[in-house]
């Protein structure tokens, strides 16, 4: 579903996310190219309309949340991603982030080490 929104209520959408919630001031302001309020308010609106985004009264206004699950919003992403940039291969994209040249720390590589050995295709 979040892959055929339009770019922009992508782009919402996925800022909403990182954010967990938030008001549309504050989705304007985490947004790479801001737009207008109204037009925040508008792709907002929009998005609830889709049921992808709730909307609850607070002191501030309105708070939006994602419906969905952040994991579940993050898998589709990185999938994407992992389909556009590296041709569907996850070890190449894993590759890549690894190559960045940040230390990991010794749970993130015996997660990392679990996570392989169970990928790995066994002969029989």
């Amino acid at each position: 579903m979040i892959e055929s929104l339009p770019r922009r209520e992508r782009e919402v959408f996925e800022t909403l996310c990182r954010l967990e919630a938030g008001t549309a001031a504050g989705v304007r302001a985490a947004l790479s190219d801001p737009l207008s309020d109204s037009a925040v308010r508008t792709l907002l609106s929009r998005l609830e309309a889709k049921g992808l985004v709730e909307r609850t009264p607070g002191p501030d206004g309105f708070r939006y949340s994602p419906v969905q699950r952040t994991e579940a919003v993050a898998a589709g992403a990185l999938r994407r991603m992992i389909d556009t940039f590296f041709a569907g291969s996850a070890a190449s994209a894993a590759t890549a982030l690894l190559g960045l040249g940040q230390r990991l720390t010794p749970e993130e590589a015996a997660a990392l080490e679990r996570i392989i050995d169970q990928s790995v295709e066994r002969k029989p």
